[in-house]
């Protein structure tokens, strides 16, 4: 239906007055969705405020710097009330149980070294909360994520934060192009962190100087191993760390304990090079150590292929893209071959250390802010 040219278009994209328009706020209780949910209630929007109790409340009810329980539900519920807008909470534990903490703990099993935050996006907040936010009749759903959503000639695109050092486009690759639809990053164009703390501090919140949560919501002190053991009890069995040759170097006490990559903590010492978990052969209860150059690699095979790309991902046997393996590396040259519209080959231009099972690997554009989308890493290259 073609719009009235008389008709303004409001900051959220819509041609009717911010009044008549209805966004949810997926507000964790952190600073960054409170400044989104107050921004937009201060613009006249019609606001609603929903918080999901994704697990235990009373285990985390003390713990800060979390999402999604206790203290964070009544610091969104308490800026609902001071901003005057309506705010629910919503007990997903179940749904986040079998989604998320599931998986979490059988990828770790496997060897892997998985991201939980991409799949509670994939999975819980942009599936079932944005059909929660469609049931209460919402316009869009509105979050605190530092990424950017642009119109293009082909529909909403998916845009790096103007912010690198804060950038989620890593967390969020898996996005769909119909839910890009319906979602909005108010924060996304923000020139810093600094910035969002600004804009709490005028609104008057409480949460203007609360910590950025750092751990995995459900892993108290980033302890991985604790919680596999209580989901999976027997996990941590114990077996025997060994070189690529297979000469016994020492025992472990659980593969859950070691990551690719990893240094310290391998208590094999008396050797002249330092030595790096270069594989975990979960089925013979083995952590393969080796060289640091062992590490390196230029073949990424990805699966489980989201494509916010123009065209077909098979429409070309190449593209020249840029990458992340990890978040928190800066995107790397690389050509992605497809081999399927779920399933391909990346070639690193510069070999990358520490690429695992589990972490996701996400395509952008070489020049430029957009993301194509991404795959899971499955397989050691």
């Amino acid at each position: 239906m073609a719009l009235d040219n008389d008709t303004a278009v409001n900051s959220l994209g819509f041609a009717k007055p911010p009044s008549q328009t209805r966004v949810v706020v997926a507000m964790s209780g952190g600073v960054d969705s409170s400044v989104v949910a107050a921004y937009l209630a201060d613009q006249g929007y019609d606001v609603i405020g929903v918080t999901l109790q994704l697990y235990d409340h009373g285990a985390a009810l003390a713990k800060k710097g979390a999402c999604c329980a206790g203290i964070d539900i009544h610091d969104a519920r308490r800026v609902a009330e001071e901003r005057g807008f309506p705010h629910y909470v919503l007990d997903y534990e179940n749904i986040f149980k079998d989604a998320v903490i599931a998986e979490f703990a059988d990828s770790y099993l496997a060897g892997a070294t998985p991201v939980p935050c991409i799949r509670c996006n994939e999975r819980v907040k942009f599936k079932d909360l944005l059909e929660t936010a469609k049931d209460l009749e919402a316009d869009c759903m509105a979050t605190g994520h530092y990424i950017q959503r642009k119109m293009g000639e082909n529909g909403p695109e998916l845009h790096s934060a103007a912010d690198a050092s804060r950038d989620q486009s890593y967390f969020l690759f898996s996005t769909k192009p119909d839910q890009l639809e319906f979602l909005r990053f108010p924060l996304g164009h923000l020139p810093s962190k600094d910035a969002t703390r600004e804009m709490a501090a005028e609104y008057g919140l409480a949460v203007a100087d609360k910590p950025d949560s750092q751990d995995i919501c459900f892993v108290p002190n980033g302890n991985y191993a604790s919680v596999i053991e209580k989901l999976r009890p027997g996990a941590a069995e114990p077996g025997q760390i060994v070189d690529v040759d297979g000469r016994v170097l020492g025992e472990h006490n659980g593969v859950i304990h070691y990551t690719i990559g990893q240094r310290r903590g391998l208590g094999i010492g008396g050797l002249a090079d330092p030595l790096y978990v270069v594989k975990l052969d979960v089925d013979a209860k083995q952590v393969i150590v080796g060289p640091k150059d062992l590490l390196s690699t230029r073949t990424v095979p990805v699966r489980e292929i989201n494509w916010l790309g123009d065209t077909p991902l098979m429409s070309q046997p190449e593209w020249h893209v840029s990458v992340k393996v990890r978040s928190t590396r800066p995107p790397r040259e690389a050509i992605l071959r497809p081999i399927s519209d779920s399933e391909a080959e990346v070639e690193l231009l510069t070999a990358e250390e520490g690429v695992s099972p589990g972490q996701a690997c996400v395509f952008y554009e070489t020049e430029g802010s957009r993301i194509f989308g991404g795959g899971w890493i499955w397989r050691g290259a």
